[in-house]
């Protein structure tokens, strides 16, 4: 009896199909489960995500400033969003994990998740070129990119701060992570934030350095309204 693809369901879902199954594998197996891991194409999809979410933006509201272009497409590509998305997949029984991220539940956590799906879109480019993958990801969004609405975007932390700042003729915060602990399959990022008119940096702490840097801007604004 032929032993049945795995991956069917959710080529199914993505509405692609791998030429080669071992693209998709390495796109869902996280660093806790080997040397040949999603982290680099984590990196291209991320890049390939921000830049044809932000085009079909900037084509949908032709009246709208950088500003709010900017909030909505971080509305769009932050990672709870891309982890509601991972689970839409039903991506998490798929995730190649290592022992201690399985006994962890990693499978469930959304920064894993939502790393995954970035990886996928890595390895659709890879393999099938930019056309394919943005038409796919227009595809994938179009349900969020239908409701969006301009005026009910809120700002992160991150947007409120730097805006703060711009505002008062201040530099740009400056973030940088300065210490990284725990295993690999669960780590906790420390991102100093450096601002003006702050006579100490502030340190968010989070499981992504993207979390780390919200936190630390958050932090950092409150200060500095507050002071």
């Amino acid at each position: 009896m032929p032993l049945v693809n795995p991956y069917l369901t959710l080529y199914r879902r993505l509405g692609y199909t791998f030429a080669e199954d071992a693209n998709l594998a390495k796109a869902l197996t996280h660093r806790s489960a080997g040397k040949q891991h999603n982290e680099r194409l984590e990196f291209l999809g991320d890049a390939i995500l921000g830049m044809v979410i932000a085009k079909a933006l900037f084509q949908r509201f032709p009246k709208q400033p950088e500003g709010k272009l900017t909030r909505m497409r971080s509305s769009l590509v932050k990672g709870d969003t891309l982890a509601e998305m991972a689970r839409e997949f039903e991506l998490g029984e798929l995730l190649l994990l290592g022992p201690g991220e399985l006994k962890s539940g990693g499978f469930r956590r959304d920064s894993i998740l939502a790393d995954a799906v970035e990886a996928i879109i890595g390895a659709i480019y890879l393999e099938a070129g930019m056309d394919k993958c943005e038409s796919l990801i227009l595809e994938w969004f179009a349900p969020r990119l239908k409701k969006l609405d301009p005026e009910a975007v809120s700002k992160d932390d991150k947007t409120r701060l730097q805006e703060y700042l711009q505002s008062n003729k201040h530099p740009l915060p400056h973030y940088e992570v300065t210490d990284i602990k725990g295993k690999s399959h669960d780590q906790t990022f420390y991102v100093e934030c450096r601002v003006e008119g702050l006579s100490q940096a502030v340190v968010g702490k989070g499981n992504s350095r993207r979390r780390a840097e919200q936190k630390a801007a958050k932090q950092a604004f409150e200060k500095l309204i507050n002071d």
